[in-house]
């Protein structure tokens, strides 16, 4: 893994330890509360959202859109996951798990 590889994941952490602190916190005004107060099925939805619209910039083949996109929908597949409880360790240990065999 490059540096840049090891900053890029290194930020994603920083975000998911950010999307828990508000979980936790739940500071007015901000996005990451009005999804959490909303609940799972808020989440959910935009989750759903978000990949419909990366599906359909992919289909498009434009790319600075399937890019903005993209990022909609980690970040909100990242509050779906810290509502759940899973963290990314979780996800990366399943991915490494599937790969070793």
């Amino acid at each position: 893994m490059d540096s840049n590889s090891q900053q890029d994941f290194s930020f994603l952490r920083q975000l998911e330890n950010l999307i828990r602190q508000r979980k936790e916190e739940l500071p007015e005004g901000s996005y990451t509360t009005k999804l959490f107060r909303g609940g799972r099925d808020r989440i959910l939805k935009k989750v759903g959202e978000e990949a419909a619209e990366v599906i359909i910039a992919a289909k498009n083949g434009d790319k600075a859109e399937l890019i903005y996109e993209s990022a909609d929908l980690l970040y909100h597949l990242l509050v779906a996951l810290v509502e759940q409880e899973v963290s990314l360790s979780d996800i990366s240990r399943e991915l490494q798990n599937r790969h070793s065999k």
